[in-house]
């Protein structure tokens, strides 16, 4: 059954009415009040409640653009049920264009939160007692971080049964099974019995058209399937590659031996063969460069950008059971 209390913030959303609300939990240093829009839409018949998040990471603007296209172009307006779009979480690190919450905590490692906690941890509270209790389920949109930029993916529970068939349904190029991070919203989420699909794809402080549109496309299926609204048409107009998606049990990163220009020779999403030539990495004065090679025989889901790197860094990472 789901859940019919229509009441957001505290304030009672009506049968084909929508509102902006805010969640007001604290001010900066400066005394300046900080407000996270909220944007509600029901629609004139019951049915579930759908959460959209972006920008839970303040950097990862990629997720931010895909909230805000959905709420621009009036898709989150259900015929049935609720939606209710978060394009920015963590208005804090969107503003800097960090990762963390001024307190220098990431956002995502302190959920469920408490009262009484750092500046961090009481936003992760408010959310959690908030706007969790009425929701059945959640899109939450990620990116790679840093430089690593992720191929379209969605990442649930190894025993998530129904998490799967969404993911399927959502049809990003893969599904990753993936443990729940602790004290993760994810992971918070799925402890209240809230189905969640978790969207990785393109990397921080940046914006990838395709990236988006499959972010919107899968957002489009999900709540089709969940019966919110006929979306036929518009997912008639994004013109993306049909794509089976593909299930990746494991996955592995390779890491630099050296350090120096890095120098990736494939794509996000190509498939490769254990010794096959993947990249190099070479010094700046001509007289030094190796090869780097596929430890494994998968798919790239993951690659690092960064034109510089150091020993040790993760500059692909490989998925190699896969089904």
């Amino acid at each position: 059954m789901f859940n019919k209390k229509y009441t957001v913030l505290g304030e009672t959303i009506q049968k084909g009415k929508g509102a902006q609300l805010n969640l007001d939990i604290a001010k900066l240093h400066t005394r300046t009040k900080i407000e996270v829009p909220v944007i509600v839409q029901r629609g004139k018949k019951d049915g579930p409640t759908l959460l959209i998040t972006g920008g839970i990471h303040g950097n990862e603007i990629n997720g931010v653009e895909i909230v805000r296209q959905i709420v621009s172009k009036k898709f989150n307006r259900p015929e049935c049920g609720m939606i209710i779009c978060i394009p920015v979480v963590n208005i804090f690190g969107f503003l800097n264009q960090t990762r963390q919450f001024p307190d220098g905590r990431d956002l995502n490692r302190v959920f469920p939160g408490t009262l009484r906690g750092s500046l961090a941890s009481r936003f992760a509270y408010h959310l959690v007692k908030d706007i969790a209790p009425v929701i059945d389920y959640c899109i939450d949109y990620h990116t790679g971080g840093d430089s690593r930029f992720n191929a379209p993916q969605i990442r649930i529970d190894s025993d998530d049964v129904d998490g799967l068939a969404l993911a399927k349904i959502f049809g990003a190029e893969f599904i990753v099974k993936s443990a729940g991070r602790e004290k993760s919203f994810r992971e918070t989420l799925h402890q209240l019995d809230k189905k969640v699909l978790l969207y990785e794809g393109g990397k921080s402080l940046h914006i990838d058209s395709e990236i988006t549109d499959t972010g919107i496309v899968g957002a489009l299926r999900m709540m089709h399937h969940l019966g919110m609204r006929n979306f036929e048409e518009e997912l008639s107009h994004y013109a993306l590659k049909e794509t089976v998606p593909k299930l990746v049990h494991a996955s592995k990163w390779v890491r630099a031996k050296h350090s120096g220009m890095f120098h990736p020779t494939i794509k996000i999403g190509q498939a490769v063969k254990k010794g096959e030539v993947i990249g190099s990495i070479s010094g700046p004065f001509g007289y030094f460069e190796k090869k780097i090679k596929a430890k494994e025989t998968g798919y790239v889901i993951c690659i690092n950008e960064s034109p510089i790197v150091n020993q040790g860094d993760a500059i692909f990472h490989i998925a190699h059971d896969v089904e």
